[in-house]
């Protein structure tokens, strides 16, 4: 067992035992707190894909890294996750710095290939020569962690014999499938927000944040409710996030609204231990979120795609509260 396995089943023990103790110490602690109980098996870590990502159109690199790094540390979130893609390093001046800082403050950083390829658009060899080229510039750095996530969240699509063929590298190279459990797609909202200021479209920075955290608090919500139906319990959620100019600004934001939902941040080392993320679901087509791939794997719920993930929804909000649009004005012209 690698180091980082050995830390995540440890970590995974200490919380099995920490509830235990409580148990033990307050026998009628669920009668007594049924409220606090509650509240606390609403878990999540934050991750973020991508690192390290081009610059926006309000920061540079090096500015973005700074406010990332205070906004989770002024949010209280101990540690978080960067997924790599160390090819796009030699494209980024300062991004080997920028990612140190990120350990040095706390977090951790994990596999997400080489370039970011799609696997249902790679060959098998290919895609793993990817993985491990990856793996290669990881290894022994301090922060490590043996996870691995799917670009696009493409396990295959319906390509059963590629899907299952990286499922086998990835449990010969001891690489955890770290899928996430939630997702907003943040990275169409930064998109048009960077769009707009590039363009010199007059927008509202305001609205575009409400959409930001309101849109990953519902699909917090949306995916813990799937999970337990699920799962027949609640686990330990990861949100997908981005290294944007969005998240940089408006994080903070975020870890407080999900608090005020009664929801604990926690770390990756904690949502990762949880015993759901060693499940495989055999699906039709993979790719998504492991509670969605968990729920269709089982035939549970029709409804298993968090809604405000359609990017027409998503540019159509934008457009009428950020850029002040009407219906009329989206519509092309004729």
């Amino acid at each position: 067992m690698t180091g980082s396995m050995t830390q995540i089943v440890k970590s995974g023990l200490l919380a099995l035992l920490g509830i235990l103790l409580v148990n033990c110490a307050s026998p009628n602690a669920a009668q007594e707190a049924p409220e606090a109980q509650a509240i606390s098996d609403k878990r999540i870590a934050l991750t973020f894909d991508d690192t390290p990502r081009h610059p926006g159109a309000f920061f540079d690199e090096d500015e973005r890294m700074e406010r990332l790094i205070t906004q989770l540390r002024d949010a209280g979130v101990a540690q978080a996750a960067f997924f790599l893609n160390p090819a796009k390093i030699a494209e980024r001046p300062g991004a080997e710095k920028h990612i140190a800082a990120y350990v040095a403050a706390g977090h951790v950083i994990a596999n997400h290939t080489d370039n970011h390829p799609r696997l249902s658009q790679t060959e098998t060899s290919e895609y793993i020569a990817e993985i491990d080229r990856a793996g290669a510039w990881l290894k022994d750095r301090p922060g490590y962690r043996a996870w691995f996530r799917y670009p696009y969240l493409d396990e295959g699509r319906d390509d059963v014999a590629k899907r299952d063929a990286v499922r086998a590298a990835l449990k010969t190279r001891g690489l955890l499938n770290a899928s996430p459990t939630a997702d907003a797609s943040d990275w169409f909202t930064d998109n048009e927000l960077n769009r707009a200021k590039r363009s010199g479209e007059p927008f509202d920075l305001a609205a575009a944040g409400r959409i930001f955290v309101d849109s990953h608090v519902e699909a917090a919500e949306f995916y813990d409710r799937l999970a337990r139906e699920t799962y027949g319990r609640p686990i330990a959620h990861n949100m997908l996030l981005h290294e944007t100019d969005l998240s940089a600004m408006f994080i903070g934001d975020l870890v407080a609204a999900l608090k005020a939902k009664g929801w604990t941040i926690i770390t990756a080392d904690e949502a990762f231990a949880d015993p759901a993320f060693l499940t495989a679901p055999d699906v039709p087509s993979a790719q998504g979120t492991l509670v969605e791939l968990a729920a269709w794997h089982k035939g549970i719920g029709s409804q298993r795609w968090y809604p405000g993930n359609d990017t027409t929804k998503i540019g159509e909000r934008f457009n009428r509260e950020v850029l002040g649009k009407s219906a009329l004005e989206e519509e092309p012209a004729q």
